[in-house]
C-alpha cells in the first residue's frame, strides 16, 4: 500500500500539488490521468523518494518516506522498478547489460545467475536473441520492453510506468498496454501508471485517479470513472477540452 496525505509541493510560486491524498492499493494496477502540465509525474516522483513535499504525508508499507537519510531511503527504494517516458536506456550498453545492469549493482548474483536472469526477464516481455543489440537499432516499442525487462528483473514489489506508451503508434500501443496486463498478471507487483491514453488506459487499470488542478478529483473502478457524474472529469474522458475544465 502506499499512501499520500494532505501532500502539497510548489515550485516557486507554482503550486503543483494541493492538499493531495490518494491510497494507491497493494497488487493492483493504479492508473493516474489528467490533463497535460497537471502534476502527474510529479505525483509520481514524490513515491519513490525523487521529490519531497512541502508538506503532507507519503507512507509505503506503512512506512514514512519523508525527511529519511539517503541510505534509508534507498532501502525504501529498493521496492521499486521504474518504466521512464524515454525508457533512459544506456546507449552505449548492449540490450544484456542494460537489463543485467541493477542486478551488478544491487545484487551478489555469480555471472551465470545474472546471465540466466536478464535472458528470463528479456524472453518475459518477448525479446529473444536481443541481448547483444544496442538501444539505437532497436524500434520505439522493443525499446519499451527492455525497459520493462530492466524494471522488473529484481523482482521488485512495486513498478512505476511514466507515459510508457508516448511516441508509439496505437499498435504498439495497444501492445505495451497488453504487456504490462501480462507482466502484472504473471508477477503479481503493485502498479501506477500516468497516462493520456484515454480510452485505453481503463482497459489496463483496475483503479483509476484523475488529476487536476493539484487535487485527486476522483478516484475508482475504471467504471466508476468512465460514468462520473462529476462535470470536469466527465470533460477530460469525452475529449471536450475546448475551453477550460468546468469544476461545478
Amino acid at each position: 500500500m502506499i499512501s499520500l496525505r494532505n501532500v502539497h509541493k510548489s515550485f516557486g510560486s507554482q503550486k503543483v500539488l494541493d492538499n493531495l491524498s490518494l491510497e494507491i492499493p497493494e497488487g493492483k494496477i493504479t492508473a493516474i490521468i489528467g490533463p497535460s502540465g497537471e502534476g502527474k509525474s510529479v505525483l509520481l516522483k514524490h513515491l519513490i523518494g525523487l521529490l519531497q513535499p512541502d508538506s503532507g504525508q507519503v507512507d509505503v508499507d506503512g512506512e514514512s518516506i519523508i525527511g529519511l537519510r539517503r541510505s534509508h531511503l534507498n532501502r525504501i527504494r529498493e521496492k521499486f522498478g521504474m518504466l521512464f517516458q524515454n525508457v533512459a536506456l544506456f546507449d552505449s550498453m548492449t540490450c544484456f547489460e542494460n537489463v543485467a545492469f541493477p542486478l551488478q549493482e544491487k545484487t551478489d548474483l555469480p555471472k551465470d545467475e545474472i546471465r540466466r536472469r536478464v535472458l528470463s526477464a528479456l524472453e518475459d516481455v518477448g525479446l529473444k536473441n536481443i541481448e547483444n543489440k544496442f538501444p539505437d537499432e532497436l524500434s520505439g516499442g522493443m525499446k519499451k520492453r527492455v525497459g520493462l525487462a530492466r524494471a522488473v528483473v529484481l523482482n521488485p514489489k512495486i513498478i512505476l510506468f511514466d507515459e510508457p506508451t508516448t511516441g508509439l503508434d496505437p499498435i504498439i500501443k495497444r501492445a505495451i498496454h497488453q504487456l504490462i496486463k501480462d507482466t502484472h498478471e504473471k508477477f503479481g507487483f503493485t502498479a501506477v501508471i500516468v497516462s493520456h491514453e484515454i480510452p485505453d488506459i481503463f482497459d489496463v487499470a483496475q483503479n483509476v485517479a484523475m488529476l487536476y488542478q493539484g487535487k485527486i478529483l476522483q478516484h475508482g473502478s475504471p467504471s466508476e470513472i468512465k460514468n462520473s457524474s462529476h462535470p470536469a472529469v466527465r470533460q477530460f474522458i469525452s475529449g471536450s477540452l475546448d475551453g477550460p475544465i468546468h469544476m461545478i
